[in-house]
């Protein structure tokens, strides 16, 4: 009798599941049927069937282009710089709350940093353009008291990319400090306690600690992260960024759009696609492997 109230609390959980599953299979993997673009000379009039098949022309046509490989070093070392900030200023923040004795003020700081995960980059976008203003943002008129000519943070190369980390790093910093302060507390207090009846400081019991005990969730979160290395940011880099620094800033998913949907050649912006989609399933596979081999961390 057991058995079946278990069987029958299982069905009802992936009962449960059905509408999301649906949802996945009709706009995930549904679309999916446009890969065929990828391989013709594409337009909407004429329709799948009606376009010229063309094999791998928009993929010669793609790698041939001037831009490409450098929209492509773009892609690669913004996502690398914000995968490696993305993990240090994280894990960071996280050790210096858990040395805040304080809960009010840790509660606060934590709210803080945690609340720019919840708004869109629309808004954030926004925000950034009015403060970094070179006429009349908040940032230049400080530089102005220091005798500081105006600088373009949003118009000169060297800075917009420096934009683009620091505001990855303002939005995205807060969920992943979370995740490693509850990491921290599954540390066993005991630890702490026996290592400071030895004489311990608080650097030794960090480093001997915490950062081993955190290691599980550091090399986790640090293996599957390697899957978003061609994902750079578009909707962060798509509202800040101008043709003034396209040599510097544009990435695959900037170089699509503007391709299929300013340019029409929809073809070639499927090539390109589905070139992203296919190092991107290798780069996720590989993570999943790592995960698993080094954090005993699966899926299936």
């Amino acid at each position: 009798m057991e058995s079946k109230k278990r069987g029958y609390s299982t069905g009802s959980y992936h009962l449960m599941l059905l509408p999301a599953v649906i949802l996945v299979l009709i706009y995930s993997y549904g679309p999916m049927a446009g890969i065929i673009i990828a391989f013709q000379d594409f337009y909407p009039s004429n329709g799948w069937f009606g376009s010229e098949w063309i094999g791998i022309g928009n993929f010669s046509y793609v790698f041939s282009m001037p831009d490409f490989a450098q929209v492509m070093s773009n892609t690669i070392i913004i996502s690398f710089i914000k995968i490696l900030v993305g993990i240090i200023v994280p894990l960071t923040l996280a050790i210096i709350l858990n040395e805040v004795k304080n809960m009010i003020f840790k509660r606060s700081i934590q709210t803080i940093i945690y609340l720019p995960y919840f708004l869109s980059w629309v808004i954030l976008s926004g925000i950034l353009i009015d403060i970094l203003s070179p006429s009349g943002g908040f940032v230049n008129i400080m530089l102005s008291y220091l005798n500081i000519d105006p600088i373009y943070f949003l118009g000169e190369e060297p800075w917009f990319r420096i934009v683009i980390i620091l505001s990855h790093i303002w939005k995205e910093s807060g969920f992943d400090t979370i995740v490693y302060l509850a990491a921290i507390l599954n540390i066993d207090k005991a630890l702490y306690e026996a290592s400071a009846l030895d004489g311990a400081s608080r650097f030794k019991q960090i480093w001997h600690i915490t950062l081993p005990g955190m290691r599980p969730i550091i090399v986790l979160l640090s293996v599957l992260s390697l899957g978003n290395v061609l994902n750079a940011g578009f909707d962060q880099i798509f509202n800040l960024y101008n043709p003034q620094v396209y040599s510097s800033a544009d990435i695959l998913d900037t170089f699509v759009y503007r391709l299929g949907l300013e340019q029409m050649q929809y073809g070639v912006a499927t090539a390109v696609g589905l070139f992203k989609s296919v190092i991107s399933f290798i780069f996720i596979t590989v993570s999943y492997y790592l995960a698993y081999r080094f954090a005993n961390y699966r899926i299936f």
